[in-house]
Parts: C-alpha cells; sequence; structure tokens
C-alpha cells in the first residue's frame, strides 16, 4: 500500500532542472482539462474529472511546489474565460478577476492537502467538495454576479444528475461532482487506505444517477398549447437610423403574426429590443397592444425606457383582450446596465391558461428569485434575455438549472444568444440559435404544467451554508503545521 505521507518525491532522482522541467510539464497538463471546464460552454463529462490531475500533484508533492503547480494549472485553466471577460470588462479587470479565481483554487487545493496529510483519515474526501460549495455558496450571496459560472452549471445537459438539483439546488449538483474526482485522488494517491472512501462516493453518485434517471422517466411530454419564440440579434440604439429601427420593429410584427398563424397562443421576444425615450416606447407599447388583439396572442416583449428618474429595463406582456401591459422590471442588472434602475417587484399570472411568472434575463442566475416565483405558484417563467455570444449555452442553462430547482418550465428568448425551452425537469425541448435580420423563431408546445414536487427552496441553502460551517471548521483545523510530503 502507498501511503503519501512516506511515499517518494513524485520528480525526485532526474536532477534539478530536469525534475523542474517534469513538474512543469505535470502542472500545464494538469490545467488542460480545466481549459476546458472552467469556461462559458464546458464540457460536462470532463467536469467530474478536470480536478483529479491537480488534487493527485498535490498530494504527492511538497507543499511548496504544489502551491505553485496548482497556481500555474488554475491559471491555464481559467484563462478560458479571457475573451469572454474582455467582452464586459477592461483589462486590468480581467487579470484581477482571473488572479482571484487562480488564488480560490490554490486555497482549496492546499487546504484539502493539509486535511488529507494531517489526519490520513477517509473522512477528509469530503474536505475538497465542501470547501468549494463554500465558496459558490458565498459568492451566490454577496457577489453582484451571484455564481455565475459555477461548475455545477456544467451539469445542466446530464439529465439523471441534474435532477439532484431539485433535491438540494446547485450547491448539491456542486457536492456530488466535487466529490467524484476528491474520492479518486485520494485513492490513487493513498491506495487500499482510502477504498471504503472511493466505495461509499460510488454508492452515492450511483443512487444520484439512478433516481435522477427514474425522475427523468416519469416526466410527462408535453401537453401545453403551442408557443412561439422571436429574437433578432439587432439592437435599436440612438444611432441606429431611424429606417433601420422601423425595418426591426416590423420584422417582429412579422414575426408575431406569422407564430399566431401557425397555432401560437404566445409569443416571446427578447429583452431591451431598444432603449427609447418615454414617447417612443409608448409608440411601441401601442402598435404591440393592438397587434395582440388582432392576433388574439400573448405578447411578451423587452424594452428599456428613458425616464427623468432613470432608465428601466423592462418586459411588457401584452393580453389578447387588448389590455394595458402587465409590466416587469429587472432586478439583476448586467455590467453594462450599472446605470439602470433595479427592480424589486414580481410578476405572476395567468397566461394562456398557465400562471407564468416574468424575469429577464440575469435574473435567473440568482436562485433566490427563483425561488420566490416558485413559492408564488408559477408554473412557466417567461424569460426575455440579451446574451453575450459566447455565454449563450451558460445563460441558458443557469435558466434550466432555475426550472428544475423550483418544479417549472422555462420559455427564454435572447440576442446573441439562444432560443430555448425547457420542462421542470430540466429537458431542452426545443432550441434554436438567435440570428440578426431577418432573425430567428421557435415553435414548440409548452411543457405539461402539472405540479412537480422539489425541497431545493430550503434544502439548497440550508445544505450550502451547513458547508460554509463545515468549511470553517476544517480550515481551522488544518492549521496544525504537517511534515513534509
Amino acid at each position: 500500500m502507498l501511503n503519501i505521507l512516506s511515499a517518494p518525491p513524485l520528480f525526485a532522482g532526474s536532477g534539478v532542472l530536469r525534475a523542474r522541467l517534469a513538474q512543469l510539464a505535470a502542472a500545464l497538463a494538469a490545467g488542460l482539462p480545466l481549459y476546458w471546464v472552467l469556461g462559458p460552454q464546458p464540457v460536462g463529462w470532463l467536469a467530474w474529472l478536470a480536478p483529479l490531475p491537480v488534487l493527485w500533484l498535490a498530494l504527492r508533492s511538497s507543499r511548496r511546489d504544489a502551491a505553485w503547480m496548482t497556481l500555474l494549472a488554475s491559471v491555464l485553466g481559467l484563462s478560458s474565460n479571457f475573451s469572454y471577460f474582455r467582452l464586459l470588462m477592461p483589462m486590468p479587470a480581467v487579470l484581477a478577476v482571473i488572479a482571484v479565481k487562480a488564488l480560490l483554487w490554490l486555497l482549496v487545493v492546499l487546504a484539502t492537502r493539509r486535511l488529507v496529510l494531517r489526519y490520513r483519515a477517509g473522512w477528509t474526501v469530503l474536505a475538497y467538495p465542501v470547501l468549494w460549495v463554500a465558496i459558490d455558496t458565498v459568492m451566490a450571496a454577496l457577489l453582484p454576479d451571484g455564481n455565475w459560472g459555477s461548475l455545477a452549471y456544467s451539469q445542466a445537459d446530464n439529465l439523471a444528475v441534474l435532477q439532484v438539483a431539485a433535491l438540494a439546488g446547485v450547491p448539491g449538483l456542486l457536492f456530488l461532482l466535487c466529490l467524484a474526482p476528491s474520492a479518486l485522488a485520494l485513492l490513487l494517491a493513498g491506495g487500499r487506505a482510502y477504498a471504503p472512501a472511493a466505495g461509499a462516493t460510488g454508492v452515492v453518485l450511483v443512487a444520484a444517477f439512478a433516481g435522477g434517471g427514474w425522475r427523468t422517466h416519469a416526466a410527462p411530454a408535453p401537453a401545453g398549447p403551442l408557443a412561439g419564440l422571436a429574437v433578432i440579434d439587432d439592437f435599436i440604439g440612438p444611432a441606429t437610423p431611424p429606417a433601420r429601427a422601423q425595418a426591426v420593429w416590423d420584422q417582429y410584427a412579422r414575426h408575431v403574426a406569422q407564430l399566431a398563424g401557425q397555432g401560437a397562443r404566445l409569443v416571446l421576444l427578447p429583452e431591451k429590443i431598444a432603449v427609447l425615450a418615454p414617447a417612443q416606447a409608448d409608440a411601441v407599447r401601442q402598435r404591440f397592444q393592438a397587434l395582440a388583439r388582432h392576433a388574439g396572442v400573448w405578447i411578451i416583449l423587452g424594452i428599456g425606457v428613458e425616464e427623468a428618474a432613470g432608465r428601466r429595463n423592462l418586459a411588457w406582456l401584452f393580453a389578447p383582450d387588448g389590455a394595458a401591459p402587465t409590466s416587469y422590471q429587472k432586478h439583476h442588472l448586467a455590467p453594462p446596465e450599472r446605470d439602470f434602475l433595479a427592480g424589486s417587484a414580481y410578476a405572476v399570472q395567468p397566461v394562456a391558461g398557465l400562471a407564468m411568472g416574468l424575469a429577464i434575463c440575469k435574473d435567473m442566475h440568482f436562485a433566490p428569485l427563483g425561488q420566490a416565483y416558485g413559492a408564488a405558484g408559477a408554473r412557466v417563467m417567461l424569460v426575455p434575455a440579451w446574451d453575450f455570444q459566447l455565454d449563450g449555452w451558460m445563460g441558458a442553462r443557469m435558466t434550466v438549472v432555475r426550472g428544475v430547482e423550483n418544479g417549472y418550465a422555462v420559455l427564454r428568448a435572447a440576442r446573441e444568444g439562444r432560443l430555448t425551452v425547457s420542462d421542470a425537469h430540466g429537458r431542452v425541448l426545443a432550441e434554436q440559435a438567435s440570428s440578426a435580420m431577418p432573425g430567428s423563431t421557435l415553435l414548440a408546445p409548452l411543457p405539461a404544467a402539472l405540479p412537480v414536487a422539489t425541497w431545493a427552496g430550503w434544502l439548497g441553502p440550508l445544505f450550502g451554508w451547513l458547508c460554509v460551517a463545515l468549511a470553517l471548521l476544517f480550515l481551522g483545523m488544518g492549521r496544525r503545521a504537517v511534515p513534509a510530503a
């Protein structure tokens, strides 16, 4: 049996320079899998294994070597976000964000190493997942962007394991995802002494996959009325020529009429099609109010309005009876919207015979807002959105996860992103990439609106904050000196 504490140095016996080069190569090799899972378009299956090389190297190296190799591997992995971050932030901020995230990786890996080497017990398999869930929970609660890009969202297309989100939310899903590489790393570095911990991990994973598979197998087929989604990537801004702006609005009107003619009971348009002065916005309101009445269809339209008090990002819901629209104001603002006013009210009302809620893009990245709509009885969420091309998959799938956590279907129409229809079990029933003029459309039956039981609303936060408490305990337990590996 190989004992971690007594194992020979991983790169010993080949000279100092050769050993350093071997360590450098190993760190870069360990960072490559992270590159494919830490960005906005992660490879889902690889996320189960990507942290394994970093953990194994840390357990088989001295603390100093483990530190610089972990830092190098994590920077390489996080560099997959560079192009995306540059769309949103200046270069100094990009470098700062990557550096902070890399330091978090350093903290988690070194703390895990310290606990494993200090106690050499099977329970230390919990250190790595507990620490990451704790960090993710704090980020979700305190940062203006929440836990955007959490590794948990990499499993949004893995339907079986995704059902864990209905039980314990993103904290439960992330814990399970981090538990697997932790158990493998201990088993590979420590041998049979950690076989019971690895075996217990295997049982938990099998149970999660089997239970999730059973839950999705029992999910009903789509049985609701037809819904239409229409998106044109072109934005109507202050510099847009009036003729071009009119052409975009006319094309949206044609899409609505065509989708209604094909049987759609509601048509969802994207976020912030234009930012207009009140008089111009009122003209748009009157036009689509009349169109909803004429076509006999519900219309959801995203628009920005410049008022004396400030700018507001709104979603208008037009009813087929021609009544004044229901208005919802975005709660969580994206970086380019820092000068917009944030809303605080929720909107749930019957639409096409179903209780539907309104949210806008980034709102659905935050679990508390998603939970509030679940508690209010929403069976479907209508989400106008505007992505940044590179994050189209991530934005759509984070919203899918909110639906699984809270038991409702989601319709999301994103400019520079995707048009997506998903059910309460996370099945993406229809999806289409957005495009510039003349735009993209999608017609799909609404998912069945039967109540879907979930526990994530209370168990998710409870589990997340329990991991925060355990993480603090673990960090305190690991402060005692560790013999050199």
